[in-house]
């Protein structure tokens, strides 16, 4: 029996479940396919959006032969079997040629496509779900058009839902029913990927029990299926950078909600470093000077989550993004050193000035000796001496943020430094 996600894959535009920004009435992509235009494409986007049903549509609107293959466990031999059936009577009208996960394909094998691809004889649509412009190579690129296929709402999955579970009613002998909210259960848990919501109501059809003569399906049932559906993650992957960006973002949005769900998206993927790391890099960067003590009750919650793992490690991990969140913010140590370094990575360097160099200096006999005041000895701990190079000049890197604690220390050094001579 075929796959049900095969046996409902839609056959037209209009039947393929969201992508209304490629696929709607006049957007580009639904023009460039009904005009019959003859273009490489590469669809980017999470898996189970449509990409594979759109490249069986367009096949099919070019009369070409349709070759699928995926990168993963496709090599340089199957790339020219494909090549070798072009002008053939296998494929007298050209070749399609959907190559999925393109990302995992060498240079080597993605070179061997472009003398094809610049007479016309192959059309080529790679799918991937990650960044192309990071894994594809510049010549395939700038030869292809990318087209981003964005993950489905709950509401745009619900039509393609309630057709895979009228199609699996009419599969057996008994009638199959189910609770009014199953459909929606199913539609919110598979995470955007219809290819899930439709593999979990064929599960659901195979576990049904039966009651009053007919199969049953209860929410309990979907929400079983489709708890971890919802779960996009790779540790290595697009979804892991921007689940991590989340979390920073929402904390320097001081959203104490969005960060713990954030937070715990990545624990229950059972990712446990790389939110420790990323915790103690935001305390110093948008929390930092406003709040100093951040960076050390943050280093004690993770050391105590590393220590502990998990489950119990979202405690103390909760305890330090929810610190962070509510904290007053302040990104005037980052901004500091960045100029600093800008400056002289750009070749502002600049003689050190020679009392501030180590004693050694001194005591070769050659040159003038130092004079450098020692701060201690002054009243309030401050003297004015000259310590940036003079090539620098005044040059200011460090501007005291607007929070309580960062203008409390302005107002403080204003005033011992009005005074001194």
């Amino acid at each position: 029996m075929r796959p049900l996600a095969d046996e409902i894959r839609p056959q037209t535009l209009d039947e393929v479940a969201g992508q209304r920004h490629l696929l709607g009435e006049g957007a580009l992509l639904r023009r460039l396919i009904e005009s019959g235009s003859d273009n490489n494409y590469i669809f980017y986007g999470p898996s189970g959006t449509g990409k594979t049903t759109v490249a069986n549509i367009i096949a099919k609107r070019t009369d070409k032969a349709l070759y699928h293959l995926n990168a993963t466990t496709a090599g340089l031999s199957d790339v020219k079997a494909v090549i070798s059936d072009v002008d053939t009577l296998a494929a007298p009208n050209g070749i399609l040629l959907y190559l999925d996960e393109i990302q995992y394909f060498n240079k080597k094998q993605q070179q061997s496509l472009l003398e094809f691809l610049e007479n016309g004889k192959i059309t080529l649509i790679a799918s991937t779900t990650e960044n192309p412009y990071f894994y594809i190579y510049n010549a395939l690129l700038s030869r292809s058009t990318v087209f981003e296929f964005k993950s489905l709402t709950a509401e745009e999955t619900l039509p393609a839902v309630l057709r895979a579970l009228d199609k699996v009613a009419q599969r057996g002998d008994l009638p199959f029913t189910w609770e009014d909210t199953v459909p929606m259960d199913i539609a919110r848990g598979c995470g955007g990927d219809v290819r899930k919501a439709i593999n979990a109501v064929e599960l659901l059809y195979q576990s049904a029990v039966p009651k009053d003569g007919a199969l049953y399906v209860t929410s309990e049932d979907a929400l079983q299926v489709s708890q971890h559906s919802a779960m996009r993650y790779d540790r290595d992957g697009d979804a892991h950078y921007d689940l991590l960006s989340c979390l920073q973002k929402s904390i320097r949005g001081s959203d104490p909600d969005a960060a713990v769900y954030y937070l715990g998206r990545l624990l229950t993927a059972g990712d446990l470093l790389s939110p420790c790391r990323r915790l103690l890099v935001i305390a110093s960067e948008d929390i930092g000077l406003a709040y100093p003590q951040a960076i050390v009750v943050t280093k004690s919650c993770v050391d105590a989550a590393l220590q502990l793992g998990l489950p119990e490690a979202r405690i103390p991990l909760a305890e330090a993004a929810l610190l962070l969140a509510t904290a007053p913010k302040s990104n005037s140590a980052i901004g500091a050193i960045d100029a600093a370094m800008g400056d002289i990575k750009s070749g502002a360097m600049g003689v050190i000035p020679r009392h501030l160099q180590n004693v050694h200096a001194d005591s070769t006999g050659t040159g003038k000796v130092a004079k450098y005041k020692y701060p201690h000895n002054y009243p309030n701990h401050y003297v004015k001496q000259r310590n940036l190079p003079e090539e620098l000049g005044d040059r200011h890197y460090y501007e005291y943020g607007p929070n309580k604690t960062e203008q409390a220390a302005k107002r403080y050094w204003d005033e011992i430094k009005k005074d001194a001579t």
